[in-house]
């Protein structure tokens, strides 16, 4: 690399002083001629002497104070490469490609290359990347080396700025940058870390979902037996990780121990669930237990919240699975089995005072379901419309859009038939009426972004949620009452129960009873799926107040296009994998969503089919309706995809993707559940 060594502006202006004070004393010396000649040739003689000095001297000492400046900064050049190369931090000075210049000797000691070695530091260290490498950003980032980590951080030295910070010299060269990287052992550090981490409490509460049910089905001498095996099992399985177990009530316990053991329980996915099914006593039912474990929480106090938070999710769930949250990210496993149906009614007689109580403290109720309303979402609507009127509170039905499944039942509730002219309104409709003195009704859902106005609920002070969906990640925040039932069929079959004790002897019109028991009759595929005791109770209590079956069943006729279409969705299915069909429904009808879900139901018929799924792109999203008889738990899939549901019955909705890749998406899931053990054909 040329240089030229010129002497900057300081030493510059030092070493010319004397030339300065020459031509000072010359103008001096023009002055002196004025008064006396004589004086001014004595006066000038000796100023020439004394420039001829200055001239003579700047010219001998200027090549000797450029040699002595130049060793003065070899002798400080060095004294720096000195301090640099035994610096305590390794370090390596490398052009803009990553190139190596230059390493200390903390470098050589640790990666054993000495300073010929000139190859990119990416040989080296391959997990740094040219473009972090060039990167400004001071965040700095993590290396790992042998069994050491360090912090790498870079520096970008400009040579032309550092030339021109020079006060003396300078260099005439183009602008070249170079990259200094500094790499700072944290291996003590992040083993303090990583053991403060570990020590870290993990607060969990076990409930044992169905102890009265499991003991009414066993012998009243071996109740205390079955109890006493429970106890052991739980205790054992958290002994493993230096638990401390309390149990707080008879089906309660609560539980802690050390955050480092909580990965060892993920890892086997808390058999525990699995353990305690297997104990038999004589109970012909299977004990299951929900788990909820809180995480990274600031305090004890906020992981007993969270554990409190995901024990409430685990049993909204439906039970037998265990949910772990930490801060805004809850994991589930398990949740393969069935939902227990629970016998009593003494929940839904205290929902329905509840519900009864908050209505009456209200002004006007708004009620609306999921977005694109089917069957269930709207017959629920009408359930509360029902109670509503009982208490002579003005109820209107949020509904934007009505399939070609619905418009049949709508067309019931028309002004001709005694309904308000208003019954139905739109979510703009809805935004204008709505003040701090209604009530906002959310059926057949929970998850607020579904819901036919999400709005709606960010300016409604009072939410109530009616679902029977098991809850998942996005959830309905703070609502004042909620009624979640997985086990229920449907949502009108929830209704139906809470109508009963809504007030003794409460009247329903024949079109209001017909919704209701709709809505039962299509969310269980005719009563073969989800059917229990209590779904026959609800059946027959609508029947008793006027559903007609016949005239149902004539309000759920599809027309000639919609079973066409059907019938080709079960046409051009695929079936992957021996026991999965999934099948693409045309969106160009009028429901198309609504075809989908009955062709998944129809797949079901086909021998060797043990789930199917049909895809439908409507309105820009991608939907999968999915089903299943028993042996595949269709809503774990759907849960992958980012939708929900039960084990028989679940949906997705995708956006920005197409239907390749949807189907893509769904049979790379299908295949990881099925190598991870998830589920098994």
């Amino acid at each position: 690399m040329k240089k030229n060594l010129k002497f900057k502006k300081k030493l510059k202006n030092y070493l010319y002083m004397p030339v300065y004070l020459v031509l000072l004393l010359l103008f001096f010396n023009i002055a002196i001629y004025f008064n006396s000649r004589k004086t001014g040739f004595v006066f000038t003689g000796i100023l020439v002497i004394y420039a001829v000095y200055v001239f003579v001297f700047y010219i001998k000492s200027r090549p000797i104070l450029s040699r002595e400046i130049i060793n003065f900064a070899t002798q400080y050049s060095t004294v720096q490469n000195q301090i640099l190369d035994h610096f305590k931090v390794p370090q390596v000075l490398m052009d803009m490609d990553g190139k190596i210049l230059w390493v200390n000797q903390q470098f050589e000691e640790l990666t054993g290359k000495d300073k010929g070695y000139h190859k990119t530091i990416f040989s080296i260290f391959p997990m740094i990347s040219k473009e972090r490498l060039q990167s400004e950003d001071e965040t700095g980032f993590l290396i790992k080396w042998e069994d050491k980590i360090f912090r790498g951080e870079t520096n970008r030295i400009q040579m032309n700025q550092k030339t021109e910070e020079c006060s003396i010299v300078e260099v005439n060269e183009e602008g070249q940058s170079f990259i200094v990287l500094y790499l700072f052992d944290e291996t003590e550090l992040n083993r303090y870390i990583k053991t403060c981490q570990e020590q870290k409490l993990v607060a969990a509460l076990v409930y044992i979902d169905n102890y009265e049910e499991a003991l009414e089905s066993i012998e009243d001498v071996k109740r205390s037996l079955l109890s006493a095996l429970i106890d052991q099992k739980i205790n054992e399985y958290f002994t493993k990780a230096d638990a401390l177990v309390r149990k707080t009530e008879k089906d309660k316990y609560f539980i802690v121990f050390k955050y480092k053991y909580l990965n060892t329980l993920e890892e086997d996915k808390f058999s525990l669930i699995e353990d305690v099914k297997n104990v038999r006593v004589g109970n012909e039912m299977a004990v299951t237990l929900s788990i909820g474990i809180g995480i990274h929480g600031e305090s004890y106090i906020t992981n007993a919240e969270y554990s409190r938070m995901a024990i409430d999710l685990a049993l909204g769930r439906g039970g037998d699975q265990v949910v772990v949250r930490k801060e805004d990210e809850v994991f589930y496993y398990g949740g393969k089995s069935k939902t227990v149906e629970k016998n009593t009614r003494v929940k839904a007689r205290v929902k329905a005072h509840a519900l009864r109580e908050t209505l009456e403290s209200r002004g006007n109720v708004i009620i609306m379901g999921h977005s694109i309303s089917d069957v269930d979402s709207f017959g629920a609507a009408i359930g509360i419309y029902c109670a509503a009127k009982v208490l002579n509170k003005k109820a209107q039905i949020v509904l934007n859009e009505v399939t070609s499944s619905l418009r049949p039942l709508k067309e019931c509730f028309t002004p001709e038939k005694g309904y308000p002219e208003d019954l139905f309104i739109n979510s703009e409709r809805a935004m204008e009426i709505i003040n701090r003195n209604t009530l906002v009704m959310v059926v057949d859902t929970n998850r607020p972004t579904y819901t036919e106005c999400p709005k709606l609920l960010e300016r409604g002070n009072a939410v109530v949620v009616f679902d029977h969906h098991r809850q998942g990640n996005e959830v309905i925040k703070n609502p004042i009452l909620s009624y979640i039932e997985p086990y229920a069929s449907s949502t009108c079959e929830m209704i139906a129960e809470v109508l009963q004790y809504f007030k003794e002897n409460i009247k329903l019109e024949a079109a209001e009873a017909d919704c209701i028991y709709a809505g039962i009759l299509i969310d269980t595929n005719n009563f073969m799926t989800k059917t229990g005791v209590r779904t026959f109770e609800a059946a027959a209590y609508l029947r008793r107040c006027g559903a007609e079956v016949t005239r149902v069943r004539k309000l759920l006729r599809n027309d000639m296009n919609s079973y066409k279409a059907r019938a080709e969705v079960v046409r051009h299915a695929e079936v992957y994998k021996g026991a999965f069909a999934i099948s693409v429904c045309p969106g160009k009808m009028e429901s198309p969503t609504i075809v989908g879900a009955q062709a998944a139901d129809e797949l079901l018929n086909i021998i060797g089919i043990k789930a199917s799924f049909v895809m439908t792109e409507y309105q820009g999203k991608i939907y999968i309706s999915s089903r299943s008889i028993d042996e595949i738990n269709v809503q774990l899939i759907m849960e992958q995809l980012g939708g929900g549901g039960h084990l028989n019955v679940a949906g997705a909705q995708l956006a920005g993707c197409t239907l390749s890749e949807a189907k893509h998406a769904l049979q790379i899931t299908i295949d990881k559940m099925l190598e991870e053990g998830e589920i098994e054909i």
